[in-house]
């Protein structure tokens, strides 16, 4: 693999073609998560990359095309030995200067990780900091210690991979505004190109779910993510999506692919790929795949077809999403006028404002 550039501009490279790899396993499941991860399966881990290889080589056969952007997420990508991890990446035709991104937990990342890493031709690091205060980090049922990010940060950069988003989330049971704001400004304070603030959400059949006491306040999370865009801008991060802030030029080029409608294949149990109009996505479960993929089928789940309003549609509802928003006549004056507070006219475009971005579902049902 070619290993790309250390400095990119995502407007030069329009919109690619990306390649998403999951790794669904995990040494704990937090107490919010729904993402199709287990903690049980390790004695899966070597045939299921075997499978993940068989089926990125059936693509690349089939013609894949040359990938702009590649995300390696989880379930924990870190729990897996980097040389393995790093030998399905060098299946893939990666395009010059392609982004390519590991998810990290900061308690597992390694010199050695980073180094293979490195080699292989990864150039971005997505670090799952979630918060800086132990007892809001106990209340989501994390398991590091702040200090681990630190440190997972200070190895990234020692082994020549600079280009780093750090996640947060922001509404945990018992977490003040005063400790969201403590997180804030340690994230700032490590320096990273990107950073994403999500907030939490009660997701079904999770412990978090199950626990109404621990569910998150709407008018808390207002308060703290209007405080992260006032503190992230304030440090220069320019926000470009709903969650999502970044140095100038240090966009997430994957994330940006799936905002523009793009095409991209995804490889490994409930990976989910999209191809001119149709989507399709892989069985759920590990043990599933592996064999389906080992007997020489096609794991595909299940796909749809969007139809092309539809897909226009889609495509406004994400792009009302960003910091370019959607052309002026998407929504009439009328509800322009009625959303006041919550769209704004810049030039030729309809934006969101800070309000706007936390009822943007409200404001997509009224696009046309």
């Amino acid at each position: 693999m070619t290993p790309p550039p250390t400095r990119r501009d995502e407007h030069t490279h329009g919109v690619g073609f990306g390649a998403y790899l999951h790794i669904p396993f995990c040494a704990h499941r937090c107490d919010y998560c729904a993402f199709a991860t287990w903690t049980d399966r390790a004695h899966l881990v070597d045939r299921y990359l075997d499978a993940v290889a068989r089926e990125i080589g059936v693509a690349v056969a089939a013609g894949l095309p040359q990938v702009t952007s590649v995300f390696v997420g989880g379930g924990t990508p870190t729990l897996i030995d980097p040389h393995r991890l790093t030998d399905l990446l060098g299946a893939l035709p990666v395009a010059p200067g392609a982004e390519v991104t590991v998810e990290c937990n900061p308690e597992s990342l390694t010199t050695e990780h980073v180094d293979a890493y490195r080699r292989a031709g990864v150039n971005r690091l997505s670090i799952g900091m979630q918060s800086m205060v132990p007892s809001v980090l106990h209340a989501l049922g994390r398991r590091h210690d702040p200090d681990g990010v630190a440190r997972a940060v200070e190895r990234a950069r020692a082994g020549g991979i600079d280009d780093l988003n750090v996640d947060l989330i922001y509404g945990a049971a018992g977490e003040t505004v005063a400790q969201w704001n403590a997180t804030l400004q340690a994230a700032v304070a490590l320096d990273p190109t990107h950073i994403s603030a999500y907030a939490l959400t009660v997701e079904p059949g999770t412990p978090l779910a199950s626990d109404p006491g621990r569910h998150p306040d709407d008018d808390d999370q207002a308060e703290k993510y209007a405080l992260a865009t006032d503190v992230l801008g304030a440090a220069d991060y320019e926000w470009y999506e709903i969650s999502n802030w970044a140095r100038a030029g240090r966009r997430c080029r994957h994330n940006l692919l799936y905002w523009s409608q793009g095409d991209y294949r995804g490889f490994g149990c409930a990976a989910h790929s999209h191809e001119h109009g149709r989507r399709w996505w892989n069985v759920r479960t590990p043990d599933r795949f592996v064999e389906l993929i080992t007997r020489g089928e096609s794991a595909e789940s299940s796909a749809e077809r969007l139809e092309r309003e539809a897909r226009r549609l889609e495509m406004l509802q994400l792009s009302l999403r960003t910091a370019e928003g959607v052309p002026r006549d998407a929504l009439s004056d009328e509800d322009t006028d009625a959303l006041a507070g919550l769209v704004e006219r810049v030039d030729d475009r309809v934006v969101l404002t800070v309000t706007g971005r936390l009822l943007a579902n409200e404001v997509a049902v009224r696009l046309r």
